[in-house]
């Protein structure tokens, strides 16, 4: 069984103020909230997802927002940067509506010919637009702040910083079946299909040596989640993990999909998550992200989750 990834399926990381996460993500970069839960694991904070109009996995960007996280420190051993794919010829677009709403971005010099705006969030994650004519199968939301013509398509992808990248690499060409593309600057890119088009099929890592260790609390990604198209395959690549000594968790119940978690061996959280169920599962796909929802073992609680989580507002 073939078991090589269809590319990114999402990204989570951590955020410190619910709202403020919510406004940005909605208003600065116009996606869509798609589900507006819970963590599974520890249920007195949201998990917010975000993506295009019914969260097709590749366009998918999560978070944890902890009202009392301390900032934590972007570094080696984590994905430092997400890189979303907007159409060729929008940069200058977004230039001006990020700067209307007073968020910086910058050209970096560095990147070659890709051409890319930087910015961060609310809580200093790093975020990438990137300029690109792929092709993208996905579904950008027209019911946003931002018009269609020049919408976010989905995760182009992510970067990974390492002091010592040689156990990374071989885990994503040995393991995960990831194909080196090329490598300048001490970035090595590869590519999760033959090509490196479509959504989620880039992933960089990042050589730096001398960089100081991550710390993940606000501000940095939790992990990094690959696309498993069902169960099958999905049980297959953790048996493969787990029979070249890989730690592997159980196969998990995330009602949106189904998970497993491991790290690569430069510590980066990874999971391999899968295509479906979808994010309709649980509500209409018109009424995406309106409301609370919880899995099914947690609506007992449903009165005294929702007194413990702040006031959320979205509008769209």
């Amino acid at each position: 069984m073939d078991v090589r990834p269809a590319g990114i399926h999402h990204v989570t990381a951590i955020a410190s103020d619910p709202q403020a996460n919510a406004d940005f993500y909605l208003n600065a970069l116009g996606m869509r909230m798609v589900k507006r839960t819970v963590n599974f694991d520890a249920p007195e904070t949201y998990h917010l997802y975000y993506g295009d109009r019914a969260g097709n996995p590749g366009t998918i960007m999560t978070f944890f927002p902890w009202p009392d996280a301390p900032p934590g420190r972007i570094g080696a051993g984590q994905a430092t940067t997400t890189t979303f794919s907007v159409p060729e010829g929008s940069l200058g677009w977004w230039a001006e509506h990020l700067a209307a709403l007073d968020v910086e971005a910058t050209r970096p010099a560095e990147r070659g010919e890709e051409d890319v705006l930087t910015l961060r969030d609310p809580d200093g994650l790093v975020i990438e637009l990137a300029a690109s004519a792929d092709h993208h199968d996905t579904d950008p939301w027209d019911g946003g702040a931002v018009p269609t013509e020049h919408a976010v398509r989905g995760i182009r992808a992510i970067t990974l910083t390492e002091q010592d990248v040689e156990g990374t690499v071989e885990m994503l060409g040995e393991q995960l079946g990831f194909r080196l593309a090329g490598e300048e600057g001490g970035r090595l890119r590869f590519h999760t299909n033959d090509s490196g088009q479509g959504v989620g099929t880039i992933v960089d890592v990042l050589a730096r040596p001398k960089a100081q260790r991550g710390l993940v609390a606000a501000g940095t990604v939790h992990h990094v989640a690959y696309r498993a198209p069902d169960g099958p395959v999905q049980a297959a690549w953790r048996q493969r993990l787990e029979e070249d000594g890989v730690g592997v968790t159980e196969i998990r119940d995330r009602c949106y999909f189904t998970s497993v978690y491991f790290r690569e061996p430069g510590g980066v959280l990874l999971e391999i998550a899968t295509d479906g169920p979808g994010f309709d599962y649980d509500e209409p796909l018109l009424e995406l992200g309106r409301s609370l929802r919880l899995p099914p073992w947690l609506e007992p609680s449903r009165e005294q989750i929702a007194a413990r989580l702040p006031v959320l507002e979205i509008d769209q």
